[in-house]
């Protein structure tokens, strides 16, 4: 199926995708600073228009600091496309736009609507987590809330979960990256001048949405038998594994997920370990990651030998501690100069050995990993913050590391780069080209809810688009697509994916630990 790519390009411009994300001049002056101008380009048609207001959540017109897409990212031109679009193809319509960062805009613009005669609400989440879609579905008008791939999509996953879940019959969405669904879902507003009732706007945009997703593909899957470990044996090793959490400023034993100890390192240890690391052993670490990535783009050998020297410490910790899984608050103990490298690569090569390293001290996460690698003999876990695209029907594992040996240490090395951080072109993290065709399986354990949700999907590609994390490994979810936006909200973005299908095993795994399984495909 051939997607329309116009939604992520500047049609008022004509330019290509890369000149289109750097932004240009047309586009910028045509860009305000909190108010946007209404588009009134489309030829004039008899029926009295219905105004529509587009609402762009996001923290600024460019984004001033590190969050997804990426620092500096121009939404400027990403904004006038899309009105741009909606204006040429939807001339029923007059749409007026603006931008709220959070509630309290939402509010002012909601104000300021009172005598504008507004009938429908379009919210485009253009940055993750800023809250506004949920101020303007309060009204009871019909509100369409759309995903900006690779940018908004953590908030409208895990908000468009509480609309589904709440039964807000008022709120429609659109998650894809093809401008064709983005105007079918918008033509739904024309159906409130016919006299359909708000609270079935949900109902017609999803019969729009369905529509336009394509049919399960008929592709088989590559083979890949795989004995998994048996459950006893899996519970043994879990409770002789040991996670961990590198975060905060004290160090002790923390509570244990599903029988896997946790114990709490202070930053200062992990960067005193840094700071003593083997010069030479960096090196030549550094080295090798020189020889094996097929390409460095923007990252310095120094930064390498220091995230070679972070691998060290972690391995140090790791030692000390008798574990075999660590993660870390690397953001936080990065922008609170706590730590001073990107612990990714570090991460990158402990799955490689058949360890667990976790980014974000996401514990949760990484006791999945744990599980996943024990079940599969030692196949590595990917952390990932998904993206839903129904254009292509694919779930896309977003993240910035990723082992490079999915089949376990002494299984087929794929390819993989060596680029900055992608939030803020920082440090040094990994892409991962992850082999297609495979079935893969995704879980979360959630020790306090008793509940394990999991799907299973086949990778079809990996993106290489420039926006949010550096791997983002494509695949097609086994089953319906609809019911995979319904969780997101009670579990959080985070999910963990391993090459193999583990379903049996999950179930038989989950059965004995009393917990229930949540199939969310």
């Amino acid at each position: 199926m051939k997607t329309d790519r116009s939604f992520l390009q500047c049609s008022s411009c004509g330019v290509s995708r890369r000149r289109f994300l750097s932004g240009c001049a047309r586009c910028a002056a045509a860009a305000g600073a909190l108010t946007l101008p209404g588009w009134s380009r489309s030829a004039e048609v008899t029926a009295p228009k219905v105004k529509i207001r587009i609402i762009y959540a996001l923290h600024a017109p460019v984004q001033p600091g590190p969050d997804w897409p990426n620092k500096g990212f121009d939404f400027r031109p990403v904004m006038e496309a899309i009105g741009t679009i909606l204006a040429q193809r939807c001339p029923e319509f007059e749409f007026l736009a603006s931008m709220a960062t959070g509630p309290e805009q939402a509010k002012e613009i909601l104000a300021a609507d009172e005598s504008a005669s507004i009938e429908g609400y379009i919210v485009c989440q253009m940055n993750c987590w800023n809250r506004v879609v949920q101020t303007i579905a309060a009204t009871g008008k019909p509100v369409l809330y759309v995903d900006f791939k690779y940018g908004g999509s953590g908030g409208f996953l895990v908000y468009n979960a509480a609309f589904l879940r709440e039964g807000a019959g008022n709120v429609g969405f659109v998650s894809s990256s093809s401008a064709d669904d983005l105007v079918e879902a918008v033509k739904c507003f024309g159906l409130m001048k016919e006299g359909l009732s708000a609270r079935r706007f949900s109902e017609v945009t999803s019969v729009a949405r369905r529509g336009r997703t394509p049919f399960p593909s008929t592709s088989g899957i590559v083979p890949d038998p795989m004995p998994t470990t048996a459950i006893p044996e899996c519970l043994r090793q879990m409770k002789e594994s040991r996670i961990l959490a590198v975060r905060g400023t004290e160090s002790g034993w923390a509570e244990p997920v599903l029988g896997i100890s946790v114990y709490n390192v202070a930053f200062a240890e992990l960067n005193d370990a840094w700071k003593s690391a083997d010069k030479d052993q960096a090196g030549a670490l550094a080295d090798r990651w020189q020889r094996e990535a097929t390409d460095i783009t923007d990252v310095t050998r120094k930064t390498l030998e220091e995230s070679a020297a972070m691998y060290l410490a972690q391995k140090a910790l790791l030692k000390k501690y008798i574990a075999n899984a660590i993660t870390i608050d690397c953001l936080g103990g990065f922008y609170g100069g706590h730590i001073h490298a990107y612990p990714c690569l570090g991460f990158h090569q402990l799955l490689n050995e058949g360890m667990v390293g976790a980014c974000e001290a996401d514990v949760r996460s990484t006791s999945a990993m744990i599980i996943l690698t024990i079940l599969s003999h030692g196949r590595p876990g990917y952390i990932s913050d998904p993206v839903i695209d129904t254009s292509k029907r694919e779930i896309v594992y977003a993240h910035c590391v990723a082992s490079n040996k999915p089949f376990g240490p002494r299984g087929k090395a794929s390819p993989f780069d060596i680029m900055t951080h992608s939030e803020d072109r920082q440090g040094a993290s990994v892409r991962s080209i992850l082999p297609v065709g495979y079935l893969t399986t995704t879980v979360q354990f959630d020790q306090k809810r008793k509940e394990v949700v999991m799907h299973r999907a086949r990778t079809v590609a990996n993106d290489l688009d420039d926006r949010a994390c550096r791997t983002k490994l494509c695949a097609e979810p086994i089953g319906d697509i609809e019911k995979l936006f319904r969780y997101w909200d009670q579990w959080g973005w985070h999910r963990v994916t391993c090459y193999g299908d583990f379903r049996n095993a999950v179930m038989e795994l989950a059965a004995t630990l009393e917990l229930k399984v949540v199939e969310e495909a």
